[in-house]
């Protein structure tokens, strides 16, 4: 199958939040996506202390030719899509360069510190400062809240898969959503999870 030219070979895509979000399944969707469309895909991650509620980071490099290592260099992310708004900021304080774009999920799930009163979780204010500090482009998405509007807030995964592709920096259509995503679900659950990309989509066109 004929590739289209990416902009970065390889290109470097981070996709983190905390346990619970989806975010492993949210990483093989989209890597199958890009299987489709002949790339070799090379996926490495890694888990907090805890399966729900740690951080969860899934490093995804694509190339048209070569398989790379799993690990994607410190400086060298050149997507990141975020569960949760502060996890971008952790990973842009290490794989982040002054090109990298954020794709961020804008609902806060607040660390066990923050709850018990011995951290500040920053504001929405301050986490915009610093996204537009240190990202080329940044866009902040109301997932979870659309997944409530839809009935189940795990769909946020799903919403953000089809805000990475509204991106345009990978050639990923509705299409070959629908195809990946037939291989895990079908009926009611699959057209659910079409609508969830679909709404990703459009968050970012709108």
């Amino acid at each position: 199958m004929t590739t289209a030219k990416l902009v970065h070979d390889p290109y470097n895509i981070v996709i983190t939040g905390v346990g619970g979000q989806g975010n492993v399944m949210a990483s093989r969707i989209l890597s199958n996506m890009l299987v489709r469309k002949g790339y070799r895909i090379t996926i490495g991650e890694t888990f907090g202390a805890s399966q729900r509620g740690g951080s969860v980071m899934s490093h995804i490099r694509v190339s048209e030719s070569s398989v790379w290592s799993p690990q994607i260099p410190s400086g060298k992310a050149h997507l990141v899509v975020s569960l949760e708004p502060i996890e971008a900021i952790r990973v842009l304080a290490r794989y982040g360069n002054p090109e990298v774009k954020v794709v961020s999920n804008i609902r806060p799930i607040y660390p066990s510190g923050v709850i018990a009163g011995e951290a500040v979780y920053p504001s929405d204010t301050e986490v915009r400062q610093i996204l537009q500090k240190h990202t080329s482009r940044y866009w902040l998405i109301k997932a979870t809240e659309e997944a409530v509007k839809m009935g189940n807030p795990i769909l946020g995964n799903i919403i953000m898969v089809g805000a990475t592709a509204a991106v345009g920096d990978l050639p990923i259509s509705r299409d070959d959503f629908i195809a990946a995503l037939s291989l895990i679900f079908s009926g009611d659950k699959r057209e659910k999870n079409i609508e969830a990309f679909e709404r990703g989509f459009s968050s970012l066109q709108g």
